[in-house]
């Protein structure tokens, strides 16, 4: 299948189609955020990002720094290729409950052990996630998890017509 013709990259962008697979990983800048409820559920500053070919960057955050009560087991794992078997957990705030809308890897393949102590969260079923004070986009389609910030640009895996990408 033919991929896509990269969108223009300004300045201080950077396009999905120069990240690398498999994937890496890497720090992130300023403070993350996630609000649901009403509630401002995880404020840290000890983000990561990993960044695949054709995916916004998906942000894992400490598990330590959301609000007691936040993350609970979920139902539902899945496994990839690269980091290794996953499990969904239930995302809690502002009486509200999200189930698996986030998941994480608690034994890593070789190369993403920093994953291990941190959790991936769906923004599409948040009522906002922030990257350095902006509030992200979620990647499209159901199953992805990346977050769209005006720093990167597409076009991105999980639009119309990029199933096989």
């Amino acid at each position: 299948m033919r991929h896509p013709t990269p969108d223009p990259v300004g300045p201080g962008q950077e396009s999905v189609w120069d990240y690398p697979r498999p994937p890496r990983v890497e720090p992130v800048s300023g403070t993350v955020t996630i609000t649901l409820g009403g509630e401002q559920i995880v404020a840290t500053t000890g983000a990561l990002r990993v960044l695949e070919t054709s995916h916004p960057p998906v942000y894992y955050l400490p598990i330590s720094d959301f609000v007691p009560g936040a993350l609970t087991r979920g139902e539902g794992a899945s496994f990839c290729e690269f980091k290794g078997g996953a499990r969904y957990l239930d995302v809690h705030g502002g009486g509200q409950t999200r189930p698996a809308a986030a998941w994480n890897y608690p034994t890593p393949e070789p190369g993403y052990e920093e994953l291990s102590d941190r959790v991936a969260v769906y923004a599409q079923q948040m009522d906002a996630c922030t990257v350095a004070g902006e509030t992200v986009t979620p990647q499209p389609g159901r199953f992805y998890g990346g977050w769209v910030t005006s720093q990167v640009v597409g076009p991105f895996k999980g639009i119309a017509g990029s199933m096989g990408w």
